[in-house]
């Protein structure tokens, strides 16, 4: 069945997925912690039928996502935004079960409007594991949450949780140690005044080799020594190579290397690829014939990576990219007017299940 899909299409595959899954809910059943699923990561819905048997619900960060994990996933729905706008509070409020304000002035501006709402607020401990500037939290002059306890504590009658996210892409558990501790430091005395925190996103406990009973035990100790509820926000954890995305080599040429143009391109379907300078990832990558594998835009950069294959492409052949889940589905766009990849879900019985195409008519519906 995947051989007779028309490329290109992200390939979910479920067994894949539920290995992850697994390991979430063994994180709940080992340290008490909760699991929301990030929106801002990985927001398709077809799998979510999986996803909640193993999830508590979902975080968001606008409006749209707010309402998307209310409908579409059920569970906790957490809203979260950088600023909420006066005409949105109300629906954002109605899609949700707590809302976590960024900073004490939107906390303020309305505290009427969510008096009777679970409320809590997003500190920025000024530290994090990110080596891009680009996606660090904690960069100076942040606006991602507050800094001052001094400030935060004169809030607390507002609130009764607290929203921490300073990890990304940590897969080191002595670091996440290291910094929640010096995290604690600054701000334990106001982490016994709440009920519920979140400890974000961006700790990569179902990766290969993750010592996941020492990281449930810093969790089940955290949450007892400050009497809350934890909660994790996993967005490339949960959905980690869980997705390949399947594409066609059109034209090959050689330009002082061998070239291989495929349909599909980075900047429209692997957006992460261009913002970070990351090369996808495929597998096998051996053997003895090495070709740049290009997209099909006009960005001279639209370039997923080199790789190297046992005999030379040829055009209708067809390579598979892996890991291509987080931060590909919720950035594709419409770039040149490239086909944008369909999605498609391998059950775990292993039938192989198109579930949505895009045609012309959406890359109109997009413009006016």
């Amino acid at each position: 069945m995947a051989n007779s899909l028309k490329t290109p299409y992200y390939l979910i595959d479920k067994s894949r997925l539920l290995r992850n899954m697994e390991i979430i809910a063994r994180v709940r059943e080992l340290s008490g912690a909760k699991s929301l699923l990030a929106l801002k990561c990985f927001a398709t819905w077809s799998v979510f039928d999986l996803m909640r048997e193993y999830m508590d619900g979902t975080t968001s960060s606008s409006l749209y996502e707010v309402k998307l994990g209310r409908q579409k996933f059920g569970g906790e729905t957490h809203a979260y935004s950088v600023a909420y706008a006066d005409d949105e509070i109300e629906e954002v409020l109605a899609n949700s079960d707590k809302i976590i304000f960024n900073s004490i002035s939107q906390l303020t501006r309305f505290a009427a409007a969510s008096a009777n709402h679970v409320r809590g607020l997003r500190i920025n401990p000024g530290l994090s594991t990110s080596e891009f500037a680009l996606a660090d939290p904690a960069r100076p002059h942040s606006r991602l949450g507050e800094h001052d306890p001094a400030k935060i504590e004169a809030v607390l009658d507002k609130i009764s949780g607290f929203m921490l996210h300073n990890n990304c892409e940590n897969d080191s558990f002595e670091r996440f140690d290291t910094i929640l501790g010096q995290i604690e430091a600054k701000f334990g005395h106001l982490f016994h005044k709440v009920e519920w925190i979140s400890l974000g996103g961006g700790i990569h406990f179902t990766g290969e080799g993750y010592p996941l009973e020492a990281f449930c035990a810093r969790l089940k100790q955290f949450a007892e020594k400050y009497g809350v509820q934890v909660y994790l926000e996993p967005g490339e954890a949960a959905i980690t190579n869980s997705t390949s995305l399947e594409v066609t080599v059109l034209d090959t040429l050689f330009n002082g290397k061998h070239l291989a143009i495929v349909d599909s391109s980075i900047e429209a379907h692997m957006l992460d690829l261009l913002i970070y300078r990351e090369t996808a990832k495929m597998q096998p990558n051996t053997g003895e014939h090495e070709y740049m594998v290009c997209g099909k835009s006009c960005l001279a950069g639209d370039i997923f990576g080199e790789f190297k294959f046992d005999k030379p492409l040829q055009i209708g052949d067809r390579l598979s990219f892996q890991d291509a889940a987080g931060y590909t589905m919720v950035k594709k766009n419409w770039f040149n007017g490239v086909k944008m990849p369909s999605i498609a879900v391998k059950q775990l019985d292993g039938r192989i299940e198109l579930v949505k195409e895009f045609g012309y008519g959406d890359f109109v519906d997009g413009l006016s």
